[in-house]
C-alpha cells in the first residue's frame, strides 16, 4: 500500500523505485500482488507513467491516509532519540530572512552538524503543508491558519524613518498629515501596509503612502529608504541600527504601528520532529531578548529620533 501511495503521488513506477531505493520490476511486482489481493486494477500503465483507474482512485485515498499515520509513527519514534538531522525546509520574509536569519544560521548549523537548511525568501503567503515547507517565519499578525502552532520569537514594531539627504533636500514634516506631501515608500505585496495610520495626542490619522518608488519586499524598501527616496514605514529589526548610527532619521518618535512582532510557524502536530524542535527553540532563544543581529548588547530599543 506504501508503495503504490509512492507510485501514484511520483507519477510513474520508475520514479518511485528512485525514490525509495528499490528496483523497477521490485515496485512493479508488488504492485501486481496488492491488485491481487484486492482483486481490481488500481493503475493503467503506458509509456508517460501511470493513472488511477476509478476503483484505484477510491483506494488511493485510503491509502494515502494509512501512509500519512506511518509517517507519523515514524516521526514520534525518532523525536525521542537521535540526534536533531536532515534538511529544514525554511521559508521566511525577504527583510527578516537577510538582516537576521541569515546571520544566525552558521551558529545553528555548528550547533547542530547533522542538519542542513534550504531557504526560501518570500513574502507571499506560505502554506506549510501544501509546499512541504517545516518552517515558516513571517509576521504574527499575518497567521490566520488555525491548523498552524505560531511562536513569537522576536518583539518588533514599525516606525517611520528616513534618510538625512533625503530630510535635508526636502525638508521633514512636522504633522502626521503632512506626509500626504512626501514622497512615502510603498510595498507592493502587502497593499494593506501602504496606509499609515498613527493615535497621536488622542486623534486619528490615516495617510495614504504615495510616492514615485514600490518595492515587493520590505527589503527593497529599506534599502530605497538607505538612497535617500523618500520616507519608508519598516520594522524596528530592520532600521534600530541604522538610526543609531544615524543613517536613517526616526520620524514622529512618538508614533510606532504595534503589533508586528515576527513568528515562526509549524504545523499542528504532537511530536515534531528533532530537527524542527530544536530550530524552533533556537530561534526563540537567539531573539527572546529583543536583540537583533548586529546590534549590541543592552541597544534593544529603537533610537527615539534625533
Amino acid at each position: 500500500m506504501l508503495v503504490f501511495v509512492k507510485v501514484v503521488e511520483t507519477g510513474s513506477i520508475s520514479a518511485a523505485s528512485r525514490s525509495s531505493g528499490q528496483t523497477p520490476s521490485a515496485v512493479s511486482k508488488q504492485i501486481g500482488h496488492l491488485e491481487d489481493h484486492v482483486g481490481q486494477r488500481l493503475l493503467y500503465r503506458n509509456r508517460a507513467g501511470v493513472s488511477l483507474t476509478e476503483e484505484g482512485e477510491a483506494y488511493y485515498e485510503k491509502c494515502r491516509a494509512v501512509a500519512e499515520k506511518f509517517l507519523e509513527a515514524e516521526a514520534h519514534i525518532s523525536s525521542f532519540s537521535g540526534e536533531p538531522k536532515g534538511t529544514l525546509r525554511v521559508a521566511s520574509s525577504v527583510a527578516f530572512g537577510k538582516s537576521q536569519l541569515i546571520p544566525v544560521l552558521p551558529e545553528f548549523l555548528d550547533l547542530y552538524p547533522e542538519t542542513s537548511v534550504t531557504l526560501e525568501l518570500t513574502d507571499r503567503q506560505i502554506n506549510l503543508e501544501e509546499e512541504k515547507f517545516d518552517v515558516a517565519l513571517t509576521f504574527a499578525e499575518q497567521v490566520i491558519n488555525p491548523n498552524f502552532i505560531s511562536k513569537k520569537i522576536m518583539a518588533n514594531e514599525r516606525v517611520l524613518c528616513a534618510a538625512p539627504s533625503y530630510l535635508e533636500r526636502y525638508g521633514t514634516p512636522a504633522t502626521f498629515d503632512e506626509l500626504a506631501k512626501f514622497n512615502c515608500l510603498r510595498t507592493s505585496n502587502v497593499v494593506d501596509r501602504n496606509a499609515w495610520q498613527a493615535e497621536l495626542d488622542g486623534k486619528q490619522y490615516t495617510v495614504d503612502a504615495m510616492g514615485n518608488f514600490e518595492g515587493n519586499s520590505a527589503h527593497a524598501v529599506y534599502l530605497a529608504a538607505l538612497a535617500g527616496l523618500g520616507i519608508a514605514r519598516l520594522s524596528s529589526y530592520l532600521v534600530t541600527d541604522k538610526i543609531a548610527q544615524g543613517e536613517l532619521i526616526r520620524l514622529f518618535p512618538e508614533y510606532a504601528q504595534k503589533h508586528a512582532d515576527v513568528a515562526i510557524i509549524f504545523t499542528d502536530k504532537r511530536n515534531l520532529a528533532p530537527k524542527i524542535r530544536v530550530f524552533v527553540d533556537f530561534l526563540s532563544n537567539r531573539f527572546s531578548s529583543g536583540r537583533t543581529v548586529g546590534q549590541p548588547w543592552g541597544q534593544h530599543q529603537p533610537q527615539q529620533g534625533h
